[in-house]
């Protein structure tokens, strides 16, 4: 296997494709993988990589694609389902695990196995594309420069874009379940969308409610603040409606609801397609909070976000098989500081 090669489980989803397209850019040739071999011969055909051919229920054959490789990028989700078949095979055979992941309980699960990515010598860095790459940089760049904060508040907004079919799928998965913060060190669940506040993301200001995005598990990891919220964009009149969810949750967690909903997804695009991402950007702001009230605010701009975790991701693959790796459980920021994020492309970040 060549020295620039990784496995790209989940090639052939919206995600996954684009990584695939711009691995060149970053002299990185992806082994494509994943359960259908139909999908996985045509984008191999048409970019000129290999594939194969696996399942994550079967061990042999995925831990026998994994030593063959230093790292595997995991692009399939949702990640309830395959993430920890997946780092168990790379527990075994001494594979980098880097995935896609937002959800804070994938985060929290993935932790679990510090201890033994350790004594394997692998890193397990979840979450290196949009989620959580800006705003674990951004949390870690603020916590340096007001050292004594206490409170963190991320939002983000993703103007002129639209959501891929896993992204709205797994979104559709969490329907009717409760949000979550960080409080004096612990998760605690509570409604979604439980506050809400207008932030100024330096284009306009746009109202954001709070969501558990995964900076609630993994900012905690990278800057050691105790309270963390995150938010993002929302219209104001369906929050307003959201304060009465809460009579809702047991119809959205209905299955036949969801998998109705799932199948309208599925009539939808794939995803952004390449004039609408070049348009599109991302916008990140950030606050934290001293207990003697003395705050420090920041903001990111950068591409659009399906466009960022390719970037990401594989800039972050290049530097492990470059040798640059921390072993055991890791964050964007934790792993390769918060400069991280300004060196992928068009990115900019200021101090408001």
């Amino acid at each position: 296997m060549q020295s620039n090669s990784f496995l790209l489980y989940g090639a052939y989803g919206y995600t996954g494709e684009l990584i695939a397209r711009y691995a060149a850019q970053y002299n990185l040739q992806p082994v494509l993988a994943g359960r259908r071999e139909t999908a996985l011969a045509a984008l191999a055909g048409r970019l000129q990589l290999p594939y194969v051919v696996l399942d994550l229920d079967n061990a042999p054959a995925l831990q026998e694609a994994l030593r063959q490789v230093k790292v595997v990028v995991h692009a399939a989700g949702p990640y309830d389902f395959t993430a920890r078949q997946m780092v168990e095979a790379c527990l075994q055979t001494g594979t980098h695990y880097l995935d896609l992941n937002g959800d804070v309980d994938i985060f929290e699960m993935i932790r679990e196995s510090d201890a033994a990515a350790r004594a394997a010598g692998i890193m397990l860095l979840p979450g290196a594309g949009f989620d959580v790459v800006p705003t674990d940089c951004l949390a870690l760049f603020l916590k340096k420069a007001l050292p004594a904060a206490t409170t963190l508040q991320l939002a983000f907004a993703i103007p002129g874009s639209t959501l891929s079919h896993g992204t709205a799928i797994n979104t559709l998965q969490k329907l009717g379940d409760p949000g979550a913060a960080r409080i004096n060190g612990a998760i605690v669940r509570e409604p979604v969308g439980k506050k809400g506040m207008w932030v100024d993301f330096g284009v306009k200001k746009m109202f954001t409610f709070s969501l558990p995005w995964g900076d609630v598990a993994t900012a905690f990891y990278s800057t050691g603040i105790p309270n963390i919220r995150s938010y993002t964009t929302i219209p104001l009149p369906v929050w307003w409606l959201m304060k009465v969810q809460f009579l809702f949750n047991w119809l959205l967690r209905r299955p036949w609801l969801r998998n109705f909903l799932k199948k309208q997804v599925k009539r939808r695009p794939a995803g952004p397609d390449d004039n609408m991402r070049s348009r599109a950007v991302s916008l990140v702001w950030g606050r934290v909070t001293a207990p003697g009230g003395q705050t420090v605010t920041a903001r990111l701009r950068t591409p659009e976000a399906y466009d960022v975790t390719a970037y990401a991701v594989l800039h972050i693959t290049r530097k492990i098989l470059e040798g640059q790796f921390t072993a055991g459980y890791q964050t964007p920021a934790s792993a390769y500081g918060e400069n991280l994020v300004t060196e992928l492309p068009n990115v900019h970040r200021e101090l408001v």
